[in-house]
């Protein structure tokens, strides 16, 4: 075995899971008394409203409103079995009288959403518009529905990774659901192996959206299959979870043409980017790889083998201004010609400042000498003062390094940098202070072999001090854990020096990397022999025998309908699936705080496994996570089809699912309904069916006109119905003489787009008018004529006439909507003096 390469062991197929199936939702559960599950004397119920959103309050939609859809679902089941419960609600006529709102619906925590575009057949993904109905579901629902839960992590017992090579340090990342994955990147891995894994630690099981492991990309996208990737790894690698993105691992990555940054994305299970950060090669040191990411501020620092500081902007994921910036620390394994050679060293940040170790090797390195630190200014972009030159931490190219780690003083503060080498007749530990002075170095890794590889240490900080968790291997140690107290200057006091771990492989673990969880407060470690494991910092042992669970609860979250008094008062938090008399209590303890860690309450875990809630007041407190960390006299409660979980609880209505329909724009539709369907085990239950009345909106109007004319012709045929007149505005002066009888025509004509309904004339001066023309629809784009006559007994005359009409479809008492009016003039001799205006 070399420096930079070593065999990767054989990884044993990942045997069946044993445990059964449990979706990734949380529990969505309740406060119902202790009786088998499905025992409810009542079925379930669920009560469904609407909200018109465009217009609040109207008594009818118009068409083009957006209507808000509530579903509020109580679970009437007994006991505290979990068992599934769906919501399915078809939208009646979608496409055609109303359309889903894309990305409107809204489930409860816990409860996972899904579409149809033909009904019957649903998917996890929206399809916007084209969805025909929408559907929650939650395998593991409980009574009331007023609380969430999250499973607890068991102790995580020695696990085989998929085949294919193997991860340097576990991530953890726990899902919407509160269950906690383990991912890992195999290290030094070429760009098209496959080479991401993740492994479900709460189920036990790999994680869904297999087989593992997977390839990396550069195009954004879900993760491939089979040996597709371009994307390849360094030897030691160290990586970023982006604060503003928490599923996004930011991670080291090579492609055939360039050193960067790539990004996972863990919840969706796909590649998300890859940003170059330099150009692959370079002459006279080429920059054929790079160590581990960090980040200060909002940025992510990196260092390629040229030993140049690489800079990556969170923000906007771009390169830095000014990078790649110039070298902090020597050179290695910088060859011209050797792309992918690694980069043999890691990377550190203490005091907002990034620190690398680097180890030039004779063989690969332009200057070979031995291995050294270098420090870069953040805040100036140049080396940091007192670090103009690298500092050796070695005595001679024989010796190298793995890894960078800060050193801390016995109040816990970081006060310094350091790195462990191997390569002399023990591992020899270097450090220097942040101004790059000497510092005294830890003693516990001198008695470590030379032979003997340690990498970049956990530090783990708790009430009861700082500790560094190192892993080790190589010469005759198999695998194992060095751990340094930083508080007491010394080897961990309880903790064996090294800590092996025969229960994992046989010993063999070849430790890479740990990762500490402080729920549950384990240490979850990774090696060269492709075997997840777990660790107890505070005596070594493997498996690490401990549980926990935290859950945030927001009540608010349970609720879409926009009003107010949902949530009445937190109750209580409770284990479920635990026999008591496994927990230590007294070594166990229960948090409650705000999500930003904040404390809110230290309340006692009684004996019965519950917390009491009640003093916690919601209005000042609108959203808390409660925590509960175990230790366990036994790991029996876990596996199988039994999961114990953390349930927090709280009063209040019924949780509400929500979504929304935009109503179409086709004038012919007159209502919506919608009733919505269920089943849990009380059995199959429907809602209540909602109706919305739809009334014609402004482009749902006929555009009705009105136009009255006089008969200007003494033939009594001519002015007759459909008689040729001629009809005029006005009548020829002295064609009536001093009296006579005036002849009208009043031609009511729609313009469209909708037929008018109950048309009326309206002709106050000719009553004979408005009642010839009775009441009549006038469909669109059609006219309507009305002939009547009048005796007048003075002239002149001026007559007005209008129509009264509503739109067809319009529900029962709709006010009319009258049209502009429209006058005529009959004249006499007067009319020689002055004619009335006709308008």
């Amino acid at each position: 075995m070399t420096a930079q390469t070593r065999p990767s062991a054989a990884i044993r197929p990942l045997r069946a899971a044993t445990a059964a199936l449990i979706t990734t939702g949380l529990l969505l559960t309740g406060m119902g008394a202790v009786a088998p599950a499905g025992a409810a004397e009542t079925p379930s119920t669920l009560v469904k409203s609407v909200r018109n959103v465009t217009h609040p309050g109207a008594a009818a939609a118009e068409h083009g409103d957006t209507l808000d859809w509530t579903l509020g679902y109580r679970n009437a089941t007994s006991g505290t079995t979990p068992a599934p419960a769906a919501i399915t609600d078809q939208l009646a006529g979608a496409g055609n009288a109303q359309t889903y709102v894309p990305g409107s619906l809204r489930v409860p925590p816990g409860w996972n959403a899904s579409w149809s575009t033909d009904g019957s057949t649903f998917t996890g993904t929206d399809p916007g518009t084209a969805a025909k109905a929408v559907r929650a579901e939650n395998p593991l629902a409980l009574a009331g529905g007023t609380s969430l839960a999250t499973l607890a992590l068991g102790p995580v017992k020695p696990t085989p990774q998929p085949t294919g090579g193997d991860g340097f340090t576990p991530v953890l990342h726990r899902t919407p659901s509160g269950e906690i994955e383990s991912w890992n990147i195999y290290h030094h891995a070429a760009t098209n192996a496959p080479q991401v894994v993740c492994l479900n630690l709460t189920l036990g099981q790999p994680c869904t959206g297999g087989p593992w492991p997977r390839p990396l990309n550069t195009a954004p996208g879900p993760l491939g299959s089979g040996a597709t990737g371009n994307i390849g790894s360094p030897l030691t690698p160290q990586y970023v979870l982006d604060p503003q993105h928490p599923d996004q691992l930011l991670y080291p990555a090579v492609t055939t043409s360039a050193v960067g940054v790539g990004c996972v994305d863990m919840a969706a299970r796909a590649n998300c980017g890859f940003v170059p950060l330099a150009t692959m090669g370079g002459s006279p040191s080429s920059a054929n790889n790079l160590a581990g990411l960090v980040q200060v501020g909002d940025n992510v620092y990196g260092v390629a083998n040229t030993g140049q500081v690489l800079c990556l902007a969170l923000a906007t994921r771009t390169p830095c201004a000014g990078q790649p910036y110039a070298p902090i620390v020597a050179a290695n394994h910088d060859l011209p010609g050797n792309p992918g050679a690694l980069y043999l060293g890691g990377t550190a940040t203490v005091g907002g400042k990034v620190f690398a170790s680097s180890s030039p090797q004779g063989g690969g390195s332009t200057v070979p000498g031995p291995p050294a630190l270098g420090c870069f200014d953040t805040a100036t972009a140049t080396t940091c003062a007192g670090w103009t030159t690298p500092h050796n931490a070695g005595p001679n190219s024989g010796y190298y390094t793995y890894g960078a780690y800060a050193s801390y003083d016995t109040t816990g503060h970081a006060d310094g940098v350091c790195t462990s080498t191997s390569g002399g007749p023990n591992v020899l530990t270097t450090c220097y202070g942040l101004d790059g002075s000497a510092h005294a170095a830890p003693a516990t890794l001198s008695s470590l072999a030379g032979g003997t590889l340690t990498f970049s240490p956990e530090t783990v900080t708790t009430p009861a001090g700082t500790r560094s968790y190192f892993p080790a291997w190589g010469g005759s140690l198999a695998g194992g854990t060095i751990c340094h107290d930083w508080t007491t200057a010394a080897p961990c006091a309880g903790f064996p020096l090294p800590a092996t771990h025969p229960g994992v492989n046989g010993g063999a673990t070849r430790d890479y990397g740990y990762t500490y969880d402080a729920t549950s407060r384990c240490l979850i470690g990774l090696g060269d022999a492709g075997y997840l494991f777990s660790l107890d910092p505070a005596t070594g042992a493997s498996p690490c025998v401990h549980s926990g669970a935290s859950v945030t609860l927001k009540p608010a979250d349970f609720y879409c309908d926009g009003g107010s008094g949902n949530v009445q008062g937190y109750t209580r938090a409770r284990l479920t699936g635990l026999d008591l008399t496994h927990v230590d209590f007294a070594a166990s303890r229960a948090m409650v705080t705000g999500p930003d860690g904040t404390a809110i309450a230290t309340p006692g875990l009684a004996p019965d496994g519950t917390v009491d809630l009640t003093g916690i007041d919601p209005a000042a407190h609108p959203s808390i996570t409660v925590t509960a960390q175990l230790v366990l006299t036994t790991a029996g409660d876990f596996g199988g089809d039994n999961h114990p979980a953390l349930v927090v609880e709280y009063r209040g209505d019924p949780p509400q699912i929500c979504f929304r329909t935009t109503v179409t724009a086709d004038c012919a539709t007159t209502s919506i309904s919608n009733t919505a369907t269920g089943a849990d085990p009380t059995g199959a239950f429907t809602s209540n069916t909602v109706t919305t009345t739809v009334a014609p909106g402004a482009a749902c109007q006929p555009d009705i006109t009105v136009n009255k004319e006089i008969c200007g012709s003494l033939n009594p045929h001519d002015c007759a119905p459909g008689g040729p007149g001629p009809w005029a505005k006005t009548s020829p002066v002295g064609l009536l003489g001093l009296l006579g009888t005036a002849h009208w025509r009043i031609t009511v004509t729609n313009a469209g787009p909708v037929d008018a309904a109950s048309a009326t004339v309206n002709d106050a001066t000719t009553p004979s008018c408005r009642q010839a023309a009775g009441t009549f629809t006038l469909a669109a784009g059609s006219s309507r004529q009305i002939y009547c006559n009048s005796f007048l007994l003075a002239l002149p005359l001026k007559n007005t006439a209008s129509a009264s009409f509503v739109a067809a479809n319009s529900p029962p008492g709709t006010p009319p909507t009258t049209s502009e009016r429209s006058a005529a003039v009959a004249c006499s001799l007067l009319c020689l003096l002055a004619v009335p205006d006709p308008v």
